[in-house]
């Protein structure tokens, strides 16, 4: 064989939102005009009405037709002219007119009506319908009892109504029966239909959700029905693009006349056309099984007492309906395929010839089509074995594309787990259980759809694989089961100390079905994984719960299985324990007036990254949000901000150093202004996930399983020397390579200055297309490998989405000049809009007590405080220096939710003591804005930070004068209790971010 260079594949891009177009005209509306006997035996016996709904809820359709009934002609007509009606059936033997003239006047009414004649018997009706071509009637049929019938005429008149519209749009494919008996029609149409419905319904058990069972039902192949030679040749040479086969009759009437050779002609002719195409020949007449053989086609004697066993046998050996039989040129078979993953496994192992054969006759075509796997079944017909070199290579061509069909079709899917069919090179959204997703699994659905429906983005960057991890989720109901077998609800309430709650969660037994299913699960998926919860109320729109709920990562890289068992069983019950620590409690209280109720769903997903040394971690993970709280320079705050660092993501979800910039102005580094302060604040340590010498016992209590590393122990990595700079003693500058000698500094110059890869742009499109999806300001976390291979695309992950609350209320409130030269606070930077005046209590760090080595003991303090105002039912103002929730004590005070659970307004200092960069990409802080808590930024490190509209200059400030002077309530080494006589007045000004706090009146 000589290769052909020339191999393209064909101009198809098929969107599978184009199959919600498609059968655009459906009957919804049937009358029936019979006697009453008649309409009873259709309709009110239920037959008719009953093989409808069925046959339609198999095939997952909604509106089945509704029928009406009526017995007089003139009521027929009146009720014409009132509703519209899609399709009319005419039993004849009705008193005052005959069949014919009532379809003229029906016609007459509605010219584009649908009218079909059904009779017991076409003697007497038939020829008369033949000699007088009465324009009345459209079809004829013959009724003998059959609901089938009725179902197959439904159907026949909906294809004939959406073909041009549906192979225009979607390339579906097309069977002609060419007929003229209106017995034999009404015989082999409902075969035809049944076949075509029961290979689709075949199809919709095979690894399909909701949206690809609409794909496949909707784009089945259509039966076209033509009764004459020259109605045949009309919709060959308009369909002939799409057909999947002929089926026809040999006399026919052609010109006027029964031509016993018309079928003959038919297919003879489009045999010449079309060389491969499935084509059936039928006649009462056994010679002229020869005259097939010519053609040649296949050949069915219409007199053969098995005819319904040969149709179906012909269904499924020539229009690839039913399993993909590998056969050798004489016939003999040497192995089959029931579905897509056998096909391919298959492929791997026939022998040559078996491919040879099967590829010349474009069976791998007409069997994908008859999935309705259009566009990958009109690729491979575009190419036969001529083109390739070796038959090796035409093998690898269709496994290859057999195997890429797969991945698509599961693209944006969330499929229910079978262990026959799970396959985790191809499946990337996997469920077990029947419930919900939870919060965070179900935005990562929704962004996967989102992405499939929008391949222009991946389009857009070449040199950048836009991925959803893998993701397997066991959903709720699993929990709610595990929990109520167990009785753990009791755990909802509280006083319970988290290590009670994780004994009880760990010595209760996962369900066995779920256990069996990890094990096939583990059998096939040997990469790290991330162990993540997806509560309920998590990610939940406008009330996120962002990190008060546990993720672990473990290396599942053990040999024995059991061991990885272990491993991922532990980590499930960890994350479903969580959901009754106290964190998860405490906000909910301050959410919902309801007693806490939360149901659990857990995500199993690869973990983003690669092995360096004894290490597994991405080369950067981050966070992005579409609306940033803290502009700088001339940066506007719906140009969003990205908070990115090298490892896993753990570094900025918990508020540690990281680097911020704006993803539409990454060369803007303002919190870096000078060399000093890119030195002092540079992240100096990334978390990893240790994989080698990872011993059987877990360490989970430590940092989740993962280990901090510092960036000066992974020089020679190559994350570190793709991320990093160089800072030049001698010109005390910081040179943008890690090839010259000098101590290494974190710049992620590449990314932001160079632009290679284009990962901020990608994360630019990536924000507007989840801020359009979702309706608001959204927060992605993503992480990216960039590899040494500069040939070789970066990864970038899609991790989470989650929408932002960028403001509760923005009601006008106005904050004057002298308002503020009166208030005791004054921010510029504050987020929130309001007043709130309900407020006594003030809980302040002391300023002259503050030590950074001290911050965790200052932490405790604050959680004793918090809990005897929350029991007295009293909101506080909390001001202290540095972030507050921050991970690293170093950066702020590290309190957790459950430690300021009664807080009304946070104060963030940021002075000498600590100036760290607001962490916006934080759990805490999301947690802290979605519930309407004032957050106030005082920087009294920077001076004319805000102007009024006069022009005077506004500094941030707090009277600490004036906080020394109040009534002490407690103190502790740190801290100081404050309670005013009367309730402050805290007053902010959403749109310029201004905040004022008053003494009471």
């Amino acid at each position: 064989m000589e290769k052909n260079d020339n191999i393209q594949d064909p101009l198809i891009h098929i969107k599978p939102d184009i199959f919600r177009e498609l059968m655009p005209l459906q009957v919804r509306e049937i009358l029936l005009i019979s006697s009453l006997y008649n309409i009873y035996s259709m309709e009110d016996d239920g037959s008719l009405t009953s093989k409808i709904v069925n046959e339609y809820r198999g095939l997952n359709l909604s509106h089945p037709p509704r029928i009406t009934g009526v017995s007089s002609v003139n009521r027929a007509l009146s009720i014409v002219e009132e509703k519209k009606f899609d399709l009319v059936f005419i039993v004849p033997h009705l008193d005052g007119m005959d069949p014919m003239t009532l379809g003229g006047r029906l016609k007459a009414i509605h010219p584009d009506l649908p009218v079909i004649l059904l009779s017991p018997s076409t003697r007497g009706i038939y020829p008369e319908f033949k000699r007088q071509k009465i324009e009345g009637v459209d079809r004829v049929f013959v009724w003998s009892g059959n609901p089938d019938m009725l179902l197959a005429m439904v159907k026949n008149t909906e294809d004939h109504l959406n073909v041009s519209h549906d192979t225009e749009l979607a390339n579906v494919r097309v069977v002609i029966l060419v007929e003229d008996s209106p017995e034999y029609a009404s015989y082999f149409l409902p075969i035809i239909y049944k076949e075509i419905v029961s290979q689709t319904q075949a199809l919709l058990e095979v690894g399909c959700n909701d949206n690809l069972k609409l794909m496949t039902m909707r784009a089945r192949p259509k039966i076209l029905l033509a009764t004459t030679h020259g109605e045949a040749m009309a919709l060959y040479e308009k369909y002939r693009s799409f057909l999947l086969c002929v089926i026809s009759d040999t006399r026919l009437p052609r010109k006027d006349r029964d031509d016993p050779a018309a079928g003959i002609s038919i297919l003879s002719r489009i045999r010449r056309d079309i060389p491969e195409i499935p084509l059936l020949l039928m006649s009462n007449e056994q010679e002229n099984r020869e005259k097939a053989r010519l053609i040649p086609a296949a050949f069915l004697n219409k007199n053969a007492r098995d005819l319904y066993k040969k149709i179906h046998h012909f269904f499924l050996n020539h229009l690839g309906f039913g399993d993909f039989i590998f056969c050798k040129a004489d016939g003999q078979e040497v192995d089959r395929a029931a579905n897509l993953l056998k096909l391919e496994s298959r492929l791997a192992r026939v022998p040559d010839e078996s491919i040879m054969y099967h590829a010349n006759r474009d069976h791998f075509s007409n069997w994908l089509m008859a999935r309705s796997e259009i566009a990958m079944g009109l690729k491979l017909r575009a190419v036969k074995s001529a083109d390739f070199n070796d038959v090796d290579e035409l093998r690898q061509y269709l496994i290859s594309n057999i195997n890429q069909l797969r991945k698509e079709r599961q693209r944006g899917i969330i499929l229910q787990f079978d262990r026959e069919l799970f396959d985790a090179e191809v499946m990337e959204f996997v469920k077990i259980g029947r419930g919900s997703l939870g919060g965070k699994a179900r935005g990562l659905a929704f962004m996967a759809t989102l992405l499939g429906q929008h391949p222009e983005i991946q389009q857009r960057y070449p040199d950048i694989n836009v991925k959803i991890p893998k993701t397997l989720v066991i959903c709720t109901d699993i929990f709610d089961t595990f929990v109520t077998v167990n009785n753990l609800a009791i755990f909802a309430g509280a006083g319970y100390k988290v290590i009670q709650i994780v004994q009880a969660f760990l010595d209760a037994p996962l369900p066995d079905h779920l256990t069996q299913k990890l094990e096939i699960f583990l059998d096939q998926v040997k990469v790290p994984l991330a162990v993540r919860s997806s509560s309920q109320l998590e990610d939940a729109h406008f009330q996120p719960y962002a990190g008060l709920y546990k993720t672990y990562k473990i290396p599942n890289n053990h040999p024995d299985r059991a061991v990885r068992l272990n491993h991922l069983v532990t980590a499930i019950k960890l994350v479903y324990a969580s959901t009754y620590y106290e964190d998860a409690k405490s906000f909910y209280r301050n959410t919902s007036n309801q007693p806490f109720d939360d149901s659990m769903a857990v995500i199993i997903q690869e973990v983003c990254g690669e092995q360096y040394n004894d290490y597994f971690y991405p080369t950067i993970a981050g966070v992005a949000q579409s609306y940033n709280f803290y502009p700088f320079a001339h940066i506007k705050a719906e140009d969003g901000v990205v908070h990115m660092a090298l490892g896993l993501g753990k570094t900025v979800v918990e508020g540690e150093q990281s680097f911020r910039f704006s993803p539409k102005h990454p060369h803007i580094t303002p919190q870096f202004p000078t060399v000093k302060e890119f030195l002092n604040h540079t992240q100096r340590s990334f978390y990893a996930l240790k994989t080698k010498g990872y011993p059987e016992a877990l360490h989970f209590p430590t940092l989740s399983n993962l280990e901090r590393r510092q960036v000066s122990d992974a020089l020679e990595e190559f994350p570190v020397k793709a991320m990093s700079s160089t800072y030049v003693a001698d010109e005390d500058r910081i040179r943008d390579t890690w090839y010259c000698p000098g101590p290494k500094v974190l710049t992620f110059a590449q990314i932001l200055k160079f632009n290679t890869p284009p990962i901020t742009d990608l994360l630019n499109d990536l924000l507007a297309l989840g801020r359009k999806g979702i309706g608001a300001a959204v927060e992605i976390e993503f992480s990216a490998n960039i590899h040494e291979d500069k040939k070789r695309p970066c990864d970038l992950f899609f991790l989470q989405i989650r929408p932002m609350v960028t403001s509760q209320d923005r009601s006008s409130v106005t904050i004057s000049s002298r308002e503020i030269v009166k208030a005791v606070c004054f921010s510029s930077r504050a987020l929130g809009n309001g007043v709130i005046d309900s407020i006594q209590d003030i809980v302040y760090v002391k300023p002259t007590d503050f030590k950074g080595d001290k911050t965790r003991e200052i932490a405790r303090e604050v959680d004793t405080i918090n809990t005897g105002l929350v029991a007295g039912n009293r909101r506080f103002i909390l001001a202290g220096p540095g972030r507050w929730g921050a991970s690293d004590p170093w950066l702020g005070i590290p309190v957790k939710w459950r430690n300021i659970s009664g807080v009304g307004a946070i104060i963030e200092i940021r002075s000498r003591a600590i100036n760290a960069d607001p962490s916006q990409g934080s759990h805490f802080f999301h947690n802290i804005t979605s519930l309407g808590i004032p957050y106030i930024t005082v920087n009294e490190t920077l001076k004319s930070s805000a102007h009024d509209p006069g022009g005077h200059v506004k500094d941030d400030h707090l009277d600490w004068q004036w906080l020394e002077s109040l009534e002490t309530v407690t103190e502790t080494v740190f801290l100081r209790h404050v309670r005013l006589k009367r309730p402050l007045t805290i007053k902010i000004d959403g749109k310029r971010s201004w905040c004022i706090i008053q003494k009471g009146e």
